[in-house]
């Protein structure tokens, strides 16, 4: 398609006019540009839903988890500087961080109890303005401002009450946080995403002017509705540059994601002079020229084409896992229900079999067996449940006594029959002296399967897949790990990629035989387990995946 495309450019150009070349030019670049300017306005409005719906979640996670924490408890309780740090650490560890400190607060605006790097123990909130919106709201999520620490700072705030008596659990929200959160909805290199207020006052610094927080934008507010809404706002080189708003918070922040459309455009003024000087030097010139400036936009359109189309695809894809995931949770929850009931009545009929009745009966034995298998079952049905709940959200690992070799050993048994009809034949070399580990079983066995895969399609006639395992002394940790190797005599990575193979979604293999998520995932869990995962790979030569896990943790 694009080949007969630049053909026909290419004639029309040579038997026409230098005027009407300059129009088709003209034409040319303004269609594209219009279109350019099109995708780009879509990918920064997917964008902009994104992070509007993950500043949303953080925002609402933190008042939720305050609010049972303020109702569950007293603020005697918090007074204890131990619950309190307590406290603080688990809500970081669990939500992923994103408090600075926390506060109990009380009815007269006293600071009871504080766990933090300021020195504000004692202080009296009562005249200031979140003090009274938290104790008529209840819940309140404050603006950006200075406060007592003369740095820009927002809270949360929930109010409790116990006994009749009013209290405040109060926590600091860490602003480099919320704002790397921002900024994930930046565009190339000229894309820009922040918060202002109602008032048009920066929530979180702009990319390009890191200390402008707490000043005023420029940006009329009400311009923007209650949808996602474009305006234009440049002046000068950046006259066309766009603005992309969407209201969070309940309506009390803006989000916006600015763009320059023309950052990757050819400027037009610059291809006309060269035409023209080109058209004046010789009719052979402007011959060249006509085919090398055809070709540069064909091939320039197929290039923005392709790139749309394969984030296109990475939405879709991500879209699928997404509702996958959901489907996967709601089918877990419902069979954990059953589950539940039939340990609860395997367990009442195991008391049953404990009275003399039952043990003087001739099936005694068969009645325990079944009991034990139903049990067993159980187990298993809920193990798999469970790891639908992983796919379904980002899971903390589940720690348990692991044999890596006796694991290896089951890992390979599911693949043995596939690696043997394609004439493969898989290799081990373990160290049997490896002491077991305290790690997670089943997002091992998810990387080892992972990792084995790979290693099988990548031979494509006949060959060997190696596994071997060793103990080594890691001297930074000053503690022994586990080093597994899985190396196979397939067809390499190149050089160019293999830096890449570790990314999501990025695959070699075709869109119908992989997602580009295995390696990716299995990255996360042996990090999440403390451990490394690396390649050495020659083109046509074979590839080496290496697994170091820690004994000691």
């Amino acid at each position: 398609m694009y080949r007969a495309f630049r053909r026909k450019i290419i004639i029309m150009t040579l038997f026409i006019s230098f005027v009407p070349l300059a129009l088709l030019g003209y034409t040319l670049y303004y269609g594209f540009a219009k279109a350019y300017h099109q995708r780009i306005e879509q990918q920064i409005n997917s964008r902009l839903r994104a992070c509007a719906q993950t500043l949303d979640i953080f925002l609402e996670e933190r008042l939720v988890i305050l609010a049972a924490i303020a109702n569950m408890s007293t603020p005697e309780y918090f007074q204890d500087i131990l619950h309190l740090q307590s406290l603080f650490q688990n809500i970081n560890q669990k939500t992923g961080g994103g408090l600075i400190d926390l506060g109990v607060i009380n009815s007269a605006g006293e600071h009871l109890a504080y766990i933090g790097p300021y020195n504000l123990k004692g202080i009296n909130y009562s005249k200031e303005a979140w003090f009274d919106q938290v104790m008529v709201k209840g819940l309140y999520i404050s603006d950006v401002y200075m406060g007592y620490r003369k740095i820009p700072h927002f809270i949360i705030a929930v109010r409790a009450n116990r006994n009749g008596v009013n209290w405040i659990l109060r926590a600091t929200i860490d602003l480099d946080v919320f704002t790397r959160i921002v900024s994930t909805a930046q565009m190339g290199n000229t894309g820009d995403a922040f918060i202002i207020s109602r008032d048009g006052i920066y929530q979180s610094p702009s990319r390009f002017k890191k200390d402008n927080i707490l000043t005023n934008s420029g940006i009329d507010t009400s311009m923007f509705g209650a949808n996602i809404t474009v305006i234009r706002k440049g002046e000068g080189p950046d006259k066309n540059r766009i603005y992309n708003g969407l209201w969070i918070k309940e309506g009390q922040w803006l989000l916006v994601v600015s763009q320059n459309p023309d950052e990757n455009i050819l400027s037009f003024s610059d291809m006309v002079a060269e035409q023209i000087t080109l058209f004046l030097i010789a009719l052979f010139g402007i011959v060249i020229t006509t085919v090398i400036t055809t070709s540069i936009s064909v091939n320039t359109l197929q290039e923005r084409d392709k790139e749309v189309a394969e984030l296109n695809a990475h939405l879709i894809q991500t879209d699928k896992l997404a509702a996958l995931g959901k489907m996967a949770a709601g089918v877990a929850h419902e069979i954990n229900n059953p589950l539940g009931i039939i340990s609860t009545k395997a367990g009442w009929m195991r008391d049953l079999l404990d009275e003399e009745e039952f043990k003087e009966s001739p099936n005694f034995k068969e009645f325990q067996e079944c009991l034990d298998k139903i049990e067993e079952h159980v187990q298993r049905a809920g193990k798999i449940t469970h790891n639908m709940l992983g796919f379904a959200r980002s899971m903390e690992p589940v720690m348990e006594s692991v044999d890596i070799n006796s694991l290896l050993t089951k890992t390979t048994e599911f693949l043995n029959h596939h690696a043997q009809i394609n004439n493969i034949a898989i290799k081990t070399d373990y160290d049997k002296a490896l002491p077991e580990i305290n790690s997670d079983r089943s997002q091992l066995q998810q990387v080892f399967l992972n990792i084995l895969n790979n290693a099988i399609d990548s031979i494509t006639n006949k060959g060997d897949v190696i596994i071997t395992t060793r103990r080594e002394h890691d001297s930074r940790n000053d503690c022994d790990k586990i080093v597994i190797d899985i190396k196979d005599t397939g067809s390499g990575i190149p050089e160019h990629i293999k830096n890449r193979i570790f990314d999501p979604f990025f695959t070699t293999k075709e869109k119908e035989k992989g997602t580009g998520l295995g390696l990716s995932i299995s990255y996360r869990i042996i990090e999440k387990l403390g451990g490394t995962i690396s390649v050495k790979s020659e083109k046509d030569k074979g590839s080496v995946f290496t697994i170091t896990l820690p004994i000691c943790i």
